[in-house]
């Protein structure tokens, strides 16, 4: 499972927040697109696997699931520890 850290994410990254849309919409990491984890399977098709694929959750459980998910897909992509509050308490840019 690849992993890093909120300060990992590079600017302008492919950001796919999971949280549902009552969660995304009080804070968000700046740039983030709301799947739902329970619309995932539904959606997949919107992710852009030419880009690295940066997921986020709250805290990042439900992140590293569907994290998993993608990856038995064959969908690279890299769950974001610490979610939105880490990315929050880091002082990173967020939108509301």
């Amino acid at each position: 499972m690849q992993e890093v850290n909120v300060n990992e994410v590079p600017e302008g990254a492919q950001l796919i927040d999971v949280r549902e849309p009552d969660e995304f919409a009080e804070v968000r990491a700046k740039g983030a697109v709301n799947i739902p984890m329970s619309e995932i399977v539904a959606r997949t098709n919107e992710l852009d696997q030419d880009r690295d694929i940066y997921v986020i959750c709250k805290l990042g459980g439900r992140s590293a699931k569907v994290q998993e998910y993608l990856d038995q897909r064959g969908i690279e992509s890299i769950n974001v520890a610490g979610g939105t509050e880490g990315w929050v308490a880091a002082g990173l840019p967020t939108e509301a």
